[in-house]
């Protein structure tokens, strides 16, 4: 069995398993010998080719458990990103044995019957307390305008422009967006921390905090960093 530290990685909407790359490296320099994984979700990274709309959560949620399956990789810490939590959730309940503890950094989970459109609504933050809303009226501002207040408050220039360059070219399935079955009595069986990013430009920090109530973590973590906190 392997007794090295082990990681696998979990990326959110927009982006593919190069978004760990800085983290990745930066864990290998502080603790040698550690092994990482970071997945890719169907349409996304080193899948980006596999544009299937019609794949829905609970396939990605098997597909990324053969991939660590294969990999070698339990059981692992799993770190998830934003809207990296959904699929985190499933594949929890699935296979528990293959994850020592969950990481969900600025993650978000909807209710019960609700879908993640649904979750975040249509009008701005706070107009309505059962949806997260927008820092903009989506109505009326185009969405990839915004993308900078979102998403890159925290970077520099160099950072924004390379963030960027490569943030929206990866997709999930766009059937991942309508799932509605989620189940919540399962969280906490694995222990998990969540992560909250105070400079948080889309996840404000109050959804932030009823996320990680959602998702039954033992322990919060503020860090002073915005959504790309990695």
């Amino acid at each position: 069995m392997e007794t090295e530290p082990a990681f696998v990685f979990v990326h959110g909407g927009g982006q593919g398993s190069w978004v760990w790359g800085d983290t990745i490296a930066a864990l290998g320099l502080q603790a040698p010998g550690v092994r990482t994984f970071a997945v890719d979700v169907p349409g996304c990274g080193s899948k980006r080719e596999r544009l299937d709309g019609g794949i829905g959560l609970d396939e990605v949620a098997a597909e990324l458990l053969s991939d660590i399956e294969v990999a070698g990789m339990g059981p692992a810490m799993l770190v998830g990103h934003s809207q990296a939590g959904q699929v985190m959730s499933l594949m929890l309940e699935r296979r528990p044995d293959l994850f020592r503890r969950a990481v969900y950094v600025t993650c978000s989970i909807p209710l019960p019957g609700q879908s993640v459109r649904a979750m975040m609504g249509e009008g701005m933050h706070g107009a309505r307390p059962d949806e997260v809303g927008w820092p903009f009226d989506p109505k009326t501002e185009d969405l990839a305008a915004r993308y900078p207040q979102m998403f890159c408050n925290d970077m520099d220039d160099l950072q924004k422009s390379a963030f960027l360059a490569k943030f929206g070219v990866d997709r999930w399935p766009l059937a991942t967006y309508d799932f509605t079955s989620w189940r919540y009595d399962h969280h906490g069986a694995v222990p998990a921390s969540y992560v909250v990013c105070l400079k948080d430009g889309i996840l404000p920090v109050e959804w932030q905090e009823r996320f990680a109530e959602r998702f039954a973590v033992d322990r919060v973590i503020c860090i002073d960093a915005g959504h790309q906190a990695m």
